[in-house]
């Protein structure tokens, strides 16, 4: 009898929290304006420059908002989670998706991260780091909550079970 115990890759069944969407569209903000503010500034500071001001406002501004909106919206589809008795499975990103099993076996450490932006919308991250050369798998957008019972439960659930990782 032959017993099948690889781990499929499959979508996560978790979606993150619906506040990322607003982490998200703050953080895309923060890349996409600063060059249209830029030259709104210069096209009311340099008036004889204005019609090609314009155009380069235009020309930022007009893809800049189109990403703040797409983007966020985007993710959220995209960025799923999921954890059982066997394995952590991942899905993220947006233009480039990528999906993640680590069987817990191959779990090294699980940290939990929480940068500014993230603390104003009540968000937080985690990383799980494998004994893998593809890198740890990143769970971003959780409930601040949530977030440290999952790490908590993980953490236990890796000392019970034996592996190679250690």
């Amino acid at each position: 009898m032959l017993h099948n115990t690889e781990l499929r890759l499959r979508p996560p069944r978790n979606r993150v929290d619906r506040r990322a969407i607003g982490w998200w569209t703050l953080q895309s903000s923060l890349f996409a304006l600063p060059l249209p503010l830029v030259f709104g500034i210069l096209y009311l500071s340099i008036p004889p420059a204005r019609f090609v001001f314009v155009w380069l406002l235009l020309g930022t501004l007009v893809p800049g908002l189109l990403y703040m909106g797409a983007m966020p919206l985007w993710r959220y589809r995209v960025h799923r989670w999921e954890t059982t008795e066997e394995a952590v499975y991942a899905a993220s990103g947006w233009l480039w998706q990528r999906w993640r099993v680590v069987p817990l076996s191959r779990i090294q450490t699980v940290d939990l991260l929480r940068g500014p932006l993230q603390q104003m919308f009540g968000l937080s991250g985690i990383t799980v780091t494998s004994a893998s050369s593809a890198g740890a798998v990143k769970i971003k957008g959780l409930e601040h909550g949530r977030a440290a019972e999952l790490v908590e439960q993980l953490t236990r659930s890796t000392q019970s079970v034996p592996g190679d990782a250690t």
